[in-house]
Formats: C-alpha cells, sequence, structure tokens
C-alpha cells in the first residue's frame, strides 16, 4: 500500500496525542480523536468524530469513517474500512463501578480487543464485541452485533450475527460454480470451501499491505 509521499493531514480541530504516530498520506478529519502510543498507517482516513483508542493499531489504507469508535487494544490490519458509527468494543464485563460500589479506575478492568483482518469492512452503526476476530475480507453488515469470530470472505448480518453469504476481495456475493466452487463476478476470482472455510485458488490476486 502506497501513500504517494505526501505528508499527513491533520485538520485543526482534531485531538491528536503527541506520542501518535501518523503515517504519510493519511488525514485526520475534524473533531477526530487519535490517543496516545495509537499507530495510524499509511494512506488512511479518519473521519470527522472518529475515536482511536491509547495503542490501537492501524495498518495502512484503512478507512475509519465519521463517529467511528475503535477503543483499545484493537488491531486492524491493512486495508480496513469501518462504517459511520461503528464501534469496536474492549470491556466483555462493562461496570461503572466494583461490586462494593466503588468508582472503577484502569486498574480495575482488563481491556481486551477486536481484531480486523486484512481489507475486511464492518457496516455503519455495527458493533463488534471484544474479545471477536474479523476475518480477512469479511463483510459485517450495517446494524449487526457480532459476538463470535466471522470467518474470512463471510458476509454477517443480524442480532447476533450470522454468515448469510460469502463475499470476495470487491465486497461482492459469490456465485456458486459447484458443490464447493465459488467465483467472485466482480473480480473472476475463484474460492474453494471446505468445511466451512473459504480459500483462494492460488490464481486469485494478491493484496499487498
Amino acid at each position: 500500500m502506497t501513500s504517494n509521499g505526501y505528508p499527513a493531514r491533520v485538520e485543526a480541530s482534531a485531538d491528536v496525542d503527541e506520542r501518535a504516530t501518523i503515517g504519510e498520506g493519511t488525514t485526520v478529519w475534524h473533531l477526530a480523536q487519535v490517543r496516545e502510543d495509537a499507530v495510524v498507517g499509511a494512506g488512511c482516513i479518519v473521519g470527522r468524530g472518529a475515536y482511536v483508542g491509547p495503542g490501537v493499531l492501524l495498518g495502512d489504507g484503512c478507512k475509519l469513517q465519521n463517529y467511528a469508535l475503535v477503543y483499545e487494544p484493537a488491531v486492524l490490519e491493512d486495508g480496513v474500512f469501518v462504517g459511520p458509527a461503528a464501534v469496536l468494543t474492549n470491556d466483555l464485563y462493562p461496570r461503572a463501578v466494583t461490586p462494593d460500589g466503588t468508582v472503577k479506575t484502569g486498574d480495575d478492568w482488563n481491556a481486551v480487543g477486536v481484531t480486523v483482518r486484512t481489507g475486511a469492512s464492518i457496516g455503519a452503526r455495527a458493533v463488534c464485541v471484544a474479545p471477536v476476530t474479523i476475518g480477512r475480507w469479511a463483510t459485517v453488515a450495517a446494524g449487526a452485533v457480532v459476538t463470535a469470530d466471522v470467518p474470512d470472505f463471510a458476509l454477517v448480518a443480524g442480532v447476533p450475527a450470522r454468515r448469510i453469504r460469502w463475499v470476495g476481495r470487491a465486497g461482492v456475493p459469490l456465485e456458486r460454480i459447484g458443490p464447493d466452487r465459488w467465483r467472485c463476478p466482480a473480480t473472476g476470482d475463484e474460492l474453494t470451501e471446505a468445511d466451512g472455510v473459504l480459500s483462494e485458488s492460488s490464481s486469485s490476486t494478491s493484496f499487498h499491505g
């Protein structure tokens, strides 16, 4: 993934901690917040009002749309899309106070993160409940609530999210061409299904992060 060598652009109203790392060609838009020790790769877009938590890792070419919330310790690989107002959580058992009524601090819980693999997309207002992994080139439909790992190339929807189709790298639903074979109508890539897992043939397009 290249950024054409352009410097990062950070709008004046954005709040980017001086300990964060912003890659070449990345744009951080109005009112976005990027916390300490977060790493945002090259050629990314962090939309208006988006939040990137402490130590969150974003690869190259990621897009966080307006008001997307990515809480630590999330990891997003190259080419990940997070839609408007989507949330990646980090607390499996959320409480404001301890059982004795004391206000909880950072020492009173262990953050768990969401991992989003290369090329995957998370639709608008979807919620990914940590700890889950969203597989390569998978798609989470708008408004879905993900409570379990999502396989590579799966399209999941609903509450809780369930796989309803397979999709290719272009995000387009695949067409069945045999008992265990699928083809992407947009790219022509062919994939093989075995035991509920989809894998690409050696002739499929490769993605360079």
